[in-house]
């Protein structure tokens, strides 16, 4: 079966957005350590999973061709497959990507194809369901040196308490640390 992945940047105080969906509190750029670690997380992955609202910054973004980005990662991003979840969508406006609606029903399907794994970043809503339903099998966490005090939660109150499990933890050059998380084993 497919594993899929989540990887969500947030603060130290466990947001992954302002209160009005600011980003500039992100560590840029990068360094190369931690784009190793991501071009090594991403190497299994042939599937991308988005939320509609993430979906119509990101992938614009990415056939565009970030300023910054090697073309490798933007003929990556552009070439894998995109499913974006949505309420209001019934078909993609976005070469690539099919719409979905039914979160579990079709991450379910999705693990059952055959192919490599499968990854989520983001946004909010999609990552509350994901977290909600039980449906991640691991997390990357790329924790930024910034406290925002209010924002958009990576864990909102959610109706069930979520036990994970480190799995390992890394720090960054650049000043991120990744925490690879798990689904503690009830």
């Amino acid at each position: 079966m497919r594993t899929f992945k989540l990887q969500v940047q947030t603060t130290v105080d466990g947001y992954m957005a302002g209160p009005n969906g600011e980003m500039d509190w992100l560590t840029c750029p990068w360094s190369d350590d931690l784009d190793a670690y991501v071009n090594t997380l991403t190497e299994s992955v042939d599937t991308i999973v988005l939320g509609r609202r993430l979906a119509e910054g990101f992938i614009p973004a990415w056939a565009a061709g970030p300023e910054g980005e090697d073309q490798a990662s933007i003929d990556w991003m552009n070439s894998t497959p995109k499913v974006v979840f949505s309420r209001t969508l019934t078909e993609s406006p976005w070469e690539n990507a099919v719409v979905a609606a039914d979160l579990a029903e079709t991450v379910k399907e999705l693990r059952a194809q055959p192919g490599g794994d499968i990854i989520a970043y983001g946004g909010g809503g999609l990552v509350a369901g994901l977290l909600a339903e039980g449906l991640l099998d691991e997390l990357h966490l790329f924790v930024n040196p910034t406290a925002i005090g209010a924002g958009m939660p990576v864990f909102p109150s959610l109706d069930a308490y979520h036990r994970l499990r480190l799995v390992a933890a890394r720090p960054f050059a650049c000043g991120i640390a990744a925490l690879h998380l798990a689904p503690h084993p009830s």
